[in-house]
C-alpha cells in the first residue's frame, strides 16, 4: 500500500532473502547478478560487463577497469520472497568489502568457473564464509565455454574447500551446444532456447534418462548418509520423495554440512530461474536465523529477528553521493521509521533518520520503514561509521563490528598544487570514512601523508577516486609494504621501576615482565601477580603501556607482533603509585625487554598463481627466484603451465606488466595474502626505518 506517496512494503522476514555472490574476480558474479534482475523483471534490458553497462558496476573505475571494486546491494522479487543481494568485489584487494557484507547477510551464492573451478580467491572468500558461518550454494557458471566441465568443478570444490557437493543438475549438452539443465529433484528437464528469455520445462531427454537416474540416486545416497530423517525413509523404502529429498537439501544447507550445487551460463541467460528458485528453497530467511547477540551494561544480551523488538541495527558501508551521505544498515530486530531518533551504542550519541531508502546500485526508492530483516540505506546520519551499532534509545545493545584487514601497503601522498592541499585531506579523511581498510597518517620524519591499504591496486583505486570525484591532482610516491618485528626469543624477570619525583606528588611503579614469543596471535598480556601487590586496575594500565610499545620495535621502529607480555610482580607506593605511572612503567618496561630480546624482522608475502604458455614457464620461474619467491607446485595441461609461488609483497609492484612482457601478453596471474615471513638480514640491512 502507500501512504504519502511513499510504497511501505512491510513483509513477513520468512519471504526475504539476504543473500551475497561470492567469487573469484572473472567467474561471472556481475554476469549473473544482471541475469538475476532481469529475470526478475527489475530491470528490462540485461547489461553487459564488457560494456559497461550493468546495474551493479556502476562506478566509472569500474566500468573502465571491467572489474567489481565496491560492494553494491539491490532489491528484486521471485516467487513472492524479495531477494536483497550483494554483488560483491572478486579481486584480493577489495576482500575487505567482503568481510563487511558476509557480516550482515544471512546467505550466499558462491559462483565458480566451469573450467578453472576452484581459483585462489574462491578459496578465499569460501573462508571468509566459513568464518561467519553463512550456509551457501554453489552455481558453476560458464558452462557453454570450451573446455568447460560440472564434475571437474565439482571435485575442487572437494577437494581444495573440503565441501560436500550435493550436486542437484546434469547438463544438457556441452561447451557450446549447453542448452539445459536436468533438474535431478523432479526429475524433469528445463531447456533455454536459443534467443528465448523464459525457460522451457518438459520430460528428461531419453538418451539422458540413465544417467540422470544414476545421478539422483547418487544425490540421494549422499543426502541419507548426512541427514537423519532421510536416512529413516531411505533404509524404510530404497528412496526419497521428492518433498523428503528438498527439506533435507534445506536442512543440510542450513547446518553447513552439504552444498548444493547447480550449474548454467550467465551470460548465455541459461540457469537462472532454477538458480533464483533454490535461493527461495535452501538459503535462509531471517527468521530462521538464530537471535542477534550483543552486550548491554557489560552483560550478554540477544534480540530476536521480529519487528515488535527494540529496534537494533548494524551500519556495514557508508558512502557519499549526489543525494547525499548514504549509511547501510542491516536491521536485526525492530522496527526503523523515516525520522525515528536512533543511539549510536558505542558513543551514546543520538542522530536522527531523515530518509530511508531501499538501494538498487546507485539508485534509491524511498520508503516509509526497515523492519527486521531489511537491508537499506539511510540518509541524515552525521558520525555512524561501518560497525557502528544503532538501536532504540531506551534499549541500548552493541553489536560485534566486522572486523577490518591489516593494511599491507602504503604510499605518500601529496596534491601537486600546495593550494590543493586542503581539498587531499578532506577528500582523505572521507575516502577513510568509507572504507576502514584504507588508514590515513602522517610520517613524523618527513611529514608526509601516507595512504595505507590492502594492496597495490587498491591504492591505484583510492587514488584514482580522489582526482575523479574531489578535483585533485595528486602525486604518488612508490608503493611500500607494511613490515612487522616479532619475538624470536623472549627474556624473564625484567625488573622494571619508573620513578618520577620534581615537586608535588610524584611517579612510582615496579614492575616485571616476562617476555616470549606467541603463534598466531598478534599480542596477549596476562597478569600472574598473587597478593594484591598489583591492584587489577594498574594490571590493566600495565596492559595499556605494553600496547603503546608495541607501535615501534627495536630493529627499524616497525610495529611489533606476535608475543606474549606476563606480568609476574611489582610494587607500589602509597602516595606515588597511579595508572598513570603503571602505564609508563609497562611502555618502558617493554621497550627495555624488547631491546634485550632476539627479534627478528618480518614482512608481507601473497601466494601467487601464474598461468602461461609452456614455452614460457622457464623464463617465469627464473623470474620468481629472482622476486625471492619459493615455488610451491607447477602443474602442466593441454599447453598451459600454472606455477604456484610464495612471494614477498614487495616483489610484486610492477609483476603484472612484466609477467605480459615476458609472456607477449599471454601471461596471468592471481595473488592471495598468505601472512607474514622473515626478511633475509641481507634484506633487512637494506631497508630504511619504519
Amino acid at each position: 500500500m502507500r501512504a504519502n506517496g511513499r510504497l511501505r512494503t512491510t513483509v513477513p522476514s520468512s519471504t526475504i532473502r539476504n543473500l551475497g555472490i561470492l567469487a573469484h574476480v572473472d567467474a561471472g558474479k556481475t554476469t549473473l547478478t544482471e541475469r538475476v534482475l532481469f529475470a526478475t523483471g527489475t530491470i528490462h534490458k540485461r547489461g553487459e560487463v564488457h560494456t559497461g553497462t550493468t546495474v551493479t558496476d556502476y562506478d566509472p573505475q569500474e566500468r573502465d577497469r571491467g572489474i567489481t571494486i565496491f560492494a553494491a546491494a539491490v532489491s528484486c522479487t521471485w516467487d513472492g520472497h524479495r531477494v536483497n543481494l550483494i554483488d560483491t568485489p572478486g579481486h584480493v584487494d577489495f576482500s575487505d568489502e567482503v568481510e563487511r557484507s558476509l557480516r550482515v547477510l544471512d546467505g550466499a551464492v558462491a559462483v565458480f568457473d566451469a573450467v578453472a573451478g576452484v581459483e585462489p580467491q574462491s578459496e578465499t572468500v569460501w573462508r571468509q564464509a566459513d568464518r561467519h558461518g553463512v550456509p551457501r550454494i554453489a552455481f558453476v557458471n560458464k558452462l557453454d565455454r570450451a573446455g568447460a566441465d560440472l564434475d571437474t568443478a565439482v571435485r575442487s570444490l572437494r577437494d581444495r574447500l573440503g565441501a560436500v557437493p550435493l550436486v542437484v543438475q546434469l547438463p544438457i549438452g556441452r561447451e557450446d551446444s549447453f542448452t539445459g539443465v536436468v533438474d535431478l529433484v523432479a526429475m524433469r528437464a528445463l531447456h533455454w532456447p536459443a534467443g528465448a528469455d523464459t525457460v522451457v520445462s518438459g520430460p528428461v531427454p531419453e538418451a539422458l534418462r540413465e544417467e540422470a537416474g544414476r545421478r539422483r540416486r547418487l544425490l540421494v545416497e549422499t543426502v541419507a548418509e548426512l541427514h537423519a530423517g532421510a536416512l529413516e525413509e531411505f533404509c524404510a523404502d530404497n528412496a526419497l520423495g521428492d518433498a523428503t529429498l528438498a527439506r533435507a537439501l534445506r536442512e543440510l544447507t542450513l547446518s553447513g554440512d552439504g552444498v548444493v550445487v547447480l550449474c548454467g551460463s550467465a551470460y548465455r541467460n541459461r540457469g537462472i530461474e532454477p538458480l533464483l528458485d533454490a535461493v527461495v528453497a535452501y538459503l535462509p530467511a531471517p527468521s530462521d536465523m538464530p537471535p542477534v547477540r550483543g552486550t548491554a551494561d557489560g552483560a550478554e544480551q540477544e534480540r530476536a529477528p521480529d519487528p515488535s523488538e527494540p529496534f537494533t541495527a548494524l551500519a556495514f558501508k557508508v558512502t557519499a553521493t549526489a543525494t547525499g551521505r548514504l549509511t547501510y544498515l542491516r536491521v536485526y530486530a525492530g522496527t526503523l521509521r523515516k525520522g525515528a531518533t536512533v543511539l549510536d551504542a558505542a558513543t551514546g550519541r543520538t542522530e536522527r533518520v531523515g530518509r530511508i531508502l531501499r538501494v538498487q546500485a546507485d539508485r534509491h526508492e524511498e520508503r516509509e520503514e526497515a523492519v527486521a530483516g531489511d537491508i537499506v540505506a539511510v540518509v541524515g546520519l552525521k558520525a555512524a561509521r561501518a560497525g557502528t551499532t544503532l538501536c532504540a534509545t531506551g534499549a541500548p545493545l552493541l553489536l560485534e563490528p566486522p572486523s577490518v584487514a591489516e593494511p599491507v601497503v602504503s604510499v605518500a601522498v601529496e596534491a601537486r598544487v600546495n593550494a590543493d592541499t586542503g581539498r587531499l585531506a578532506s577528500a582523505l579523511a572521507r575516502l577513510a570514512e568509507e572504507d576502514p581498510s584504507l588508514v590515513v597518517r602522517s610520517d613524523p620524519e618527513t611529514g608526509q601523508t601516507v595512504l595505507s591499504g590492502l594492496g597495490e591496486l587498491h591504492l591505484e583505486v583510492a587514488v584514482e577516486k580522489i582526482r575523479r570525484g574531489h578535483g585533485v591532482e595528486v602525486v604518488v610516491g612508490r608503493p611500500q609494504v607494511s613490515y612487522r618485528e616479532t619475538v624470536v626469543r623472549g627474556v624473564t624477570g625484567l625488573v622494571h621501576r619508573h620513578v618520577k619525583q620534581d615537586g608535588g606528588a610524584g611517579q612510582f611503579a615496579h614492575v616485571v615482565l616476562d617476555v616470549e614469543p606467541l603463534e598466531g596471535t598478534a599480542f596477549e598480556f596476562r597478569s600472574t601477580v598473587v597478593g594484591g601487590r598489583v591492584p587489577q586496575e594498574y594490571a590493566r594500565a600495565v596492559e595499556a603501556g605494553c600496547r603503546d610499545a608495541l607501535a615501534e620495535g627495536p630493529l627499524g621502529g616497525f610495529p611489533v607482533t606476535g608475543l606474549r607480555v606476563t606480568l609476574t610482580d611489582g610494587s607500589t607506593h602509597s602516595k606515588d603509585s597511579s595508572e598513570m605511572a603503571f602505564r609508563a612503567a609497562g611502555r618502558f618496561g617493554l621497550r627495555e625487554a624488547l631491546r634485550l630480546s632476539t627479534v627478528e624482522l618480518l614482512e608481507p608475502v601473497a601466494e601467487v598463481t601464474v598461468s602461461v604458455p609452456e614455452e614460457a614457464v622457464g623464463g617465469v620461474l627464473g623470474d620468481l627466484a629472482a622476486r625471492r619467491g619459493r615455488v610451491r607446485g607447477s602443474t602442466a595441461e593441454a599447453g598451459t603451465a600454472v606455477v604456484t609461488a610464495v612471494v614477498p609483497l614487495a616483489e610484486l609492484f610492477g609483476y603484472a606488466s612484466g609477467l605480459r612482457g615476458r609472456t607477449r601478453g599471454r601471461g596471468v596471474f592471481t595473488s592471495r595474502p598468505a601472512g607474514l615471513a622473515p626478511v633475509p638480514a641481507s634484506v633487512a640491512a637494506a631497508l630504511p626505518a619504519g
